[in-house]
Parts: C-alpha cells; sequence; structure tokens
C-alpha cells in the first residue's frame, strides 16, 4: 500500500497516472489490478483525457447537476457551504479499480487517472494505492 498527498485547488484535478503506473511497476505483482481510493468525502477518482478543454469541461458540467447556490440542507445541519461538493463527489465517487498485464495499466490511449477536489476551498488530499492481486 501507498499513501500519496496532493495541495489541490478547488475544482481542481491532479493527473495521478504515473504515479499509478511506478506503483504498480515496483510491486512485486505481474497481473492483478490497482485500487486507487480518495480519502475524504468532498474529493473523487475517476478517469478522463486530461487535456485542457475537459479540465473545464468537467467542473462546469459538474456545476450544472449539482450547482453551488442550491440551498442544500447540509448547509443547514453543519453550518458550511460545501453541500454541493459533497454530491459532486458522490456522483463521481472515491475510487477506481484497473486492471494491470505484465506490470502496465490497462488503460486506453487517452485515460488517464485523476483526482478531482470539488470541495469550496483548497485542500490537501490523500489518495490510497492498493495492489489486489489477480490470477497467476
Amino acid at each position: 500500500m501507498k499513501i500519496l498527498e496532493f495541495e489541490v485547488e478547488r475544482d481542481g484535478m491532479v493527473d495521478l497516472t504515473e504515479e499509478v503506473r511506478k506503483f504498480v511497476k515496483e510491486s512485486k505483482v505481474d497481473s492483478g489490478a490497482v485500487l486507487v481510493f480518495s480519502v475524504g468525502s468532498t474529493g473523487a477518482i475517476t478517469t478522463i483525457e486530461y487535456e485542457p478543454g475537459l479540465k473545464k469541461d468537467l467542473p462546469a458540467i459538474m456545476e450544472k447537476i449539482a450547482p453551488y447556490s442550491y440551498p442544500y440542507e447540509h448547509h443547514k445541519t453543519w453550518g458550511d457551504d460545501n453541500g454541493s461538493s459533497h454530491v459532486k463527489s458522490s456522483i463521481i465517487g472515491p475510487s477506481v479499480v484497473i486492471p494491470f498485464k505484465n506490470k502496465e495499466l490497462m488503460l486506453g490511449t487517452w485515460q488517464q487517472v485523476v483526482l478531482i477536489n470539488f470541495d469550496t476551498r483548497k485542500r490537501r488530499r490523500k489518495v490510497v494505492l492498493q495492489i489486489l492481486r489477480g490470477e497467476e
């Protein structure tokens, strides 16, 4: 297991692909899967083509789905302003599992693994990497 840490701006993304690739190559497992998990309830992990247009599009679309201005019950319960952050994170999800064979991630050509911070402020994010053994 490995824990990575990143400072991530509001609606910021971090490309984790090379860190995940390195973790798999350094493992003692040739084939299996790697779990990539974001610790916390306002961050998310997904795959995307990590390019400037989509880095703008995804947060913009998520804002339409769960707008910041909506009167979330979460705000009333906790006296904060990040109800939309929790909803966005729940929709995307906290983790992905990526298969690998011969120590190579089985990602598509334009597919990168990313961490997204949906919180309303900059956050220090932890990401857990865990190898899941496959059949040898």
